[in-house]
């Protein structure tokens, strides 16, 4: 991956600090931003869940639509910049091409110098690398299920005994309700269930 270059005259200084829960504190990062120079008035920050999406960062949409060509976005690492390596990929990508520079303090990225640029791209690569790799480990295994005949998808939530025994209780007059908190499943499981008689054995 190449990044674009970065102008050698640095804008205004950003930060960024993101923790996964709201019970996180984000103090020593807004404290380490501050160590490095940051105003804290222009530290933006994210309390979000560990499920969170890019799109769902309100913090990190406000700085990338505030941040211009020249200013500094520093973060204490980057795995800040996104929960996988896919999002932090996209992110540094987006930086170089804006032309927006990014330091990151823990592994000494500087975007604003050639090995800056160069690191930042190495671990980029790496990421997409990840990727790649992660897609073919799941297509094997796929393949691997497949060949032993094994289910490919998600593991069903009742085996063939409990959807016989869903079955019975349902001509037996029990609502669906009952059903589901025999079984500890989910209605919507069982109404599946009942409705998938073929694969009851008889």
């Amino acid at each position: 991956m190449t990044l674009t270059a970065t102008p050698a005259a640095i804008g205004t200084q950003l930060g960024y600090a993101r923790v996964s829960t709201e019970h996180q504190s984000l103090d020593q990062q807004v404290d380490a931003l501050a160590a490095a120079g940051v105003e804290i008035s222009r530290v933006y920050r994210d309390k979000l869940s560990g499920t969170s999406t890019r799109q769902q960062r309100t913090g990190l949409a406000a700085l990338l639509d505030h941040a211009r060509p020249g200013d500094a976005i520093v973060v204490v690492g980057i795995d800040r910049l996104g929960r996988t390596a896919a999002e932090v990929m996209t992110t540094i990508r987006e930086l170089g091409e804006r032309e927006i520079v990014l330091r990151s303090l823990r592994e000494g990225i500087d975007t604003a110098n050639a090995t800056g640029r160069m690191v930042a791209g190495v671990l980029a690569s790496l990421a997409e690398l990840e990727l790649e790799l992660g897609r073919e480990r799941r297509a094997a295994s796929r393949d691997a299920r497949r060949a032993r005949g094994q289910s490919i998808g998600r593991p069903k939530a009742l085996d063939q005994s409990k959807m016989a025994l869903a079955q019975r209780m349902h001509a037996s007059g029990e609502s669906a309700s009952i059903i589901a908190a025999t079984l500890g499943v989910s209605r919507a499981t069982v109404y599946r269930a009942l409705a998938d008689k073929s694969s009851v054995e008889a």
